[in-house]
């Protein structure tokens, strides 16, 4: 390992390794992330410093999440294809026979407080958890992530048409769970 890749790991490390693990939540993966975006960087030295160590280094990090997800995806149990759980309401429960809402979905406020806060997001990750993983990884890349759907499609190798149906269903999935988990809780 060079001095610049010791200075690299020192300066932004810490930085990588939450930004990998706030999108994957899961702390082995993110180290993981990191330290194939730290080898990439080392063997591939192409830094020419037309942007800052940070962002270049980011950029490779963004990709290397992107793999695993990819990764993640085609070993998919077959388990995670089942819906959500078969025990649990189905989407149709929601709507009337035209198609609008039983009930309306309830307000969420922003947590007031740092407590309130981190109490939501721990929810938040249990729900994605519950997700099949493709579900969960759609809804990151969009939502989360704020990625386009041409490049969903692309990386993930859907349709656009089975894109908006795959992130419907994991937002009506984690609409139901925070209802239960958070709202009801």
């Amino acid at each position: 390992m060079t001095n610049n890749a010791n200075d690299w790991l020192n300066e932004h490390g810490d930085y990588l390794y939450r930004f990998a693990l706030a999108r994957l939540r899961d702390p082995h993966q993110a180290e993981d992330a990191v330290q194939e975006t730290m080898l990439a960087a080392i063997k591939n030295n192409s830094f020419e410093g037309e942007s800052s160590a940070r962002t270049w280094l980011t950029g490779i990090l963004k990709h290397k999440i992107i793999d695993l997800q990819r990764k993640l995806i085609r070993e998919q149990p077959i388990s995670d294809l089942v819906d959500l759980d078969a025990s649990e309401t189905s989407m149709d429960d929601f709507f009337d026979k035209s198609g609008h809402w039983l009930e309306k979905p309830q307000f969420l406020e922003m947590p007031e407080n740092a407590l309130q806060q981190k109490q939501f997001l721990s929810i938040l990750n249990t729900c994605l958890d519950k997700l099949p993983a493709k579900l969960s990884a759609i809804f990151m890349m969009r939502d989360v992530h704020e990625s386009d759907n041409e490049n969903i499609c692309k990386e993930l190798n859907i349709t656009a048409t089975n894109a908006w149906v795959m992130l419907y269903r994991a937002r009506m999935g984690l609409r139901k769970c925070l209802e239960i988990h958070w709202i009801a809780g």
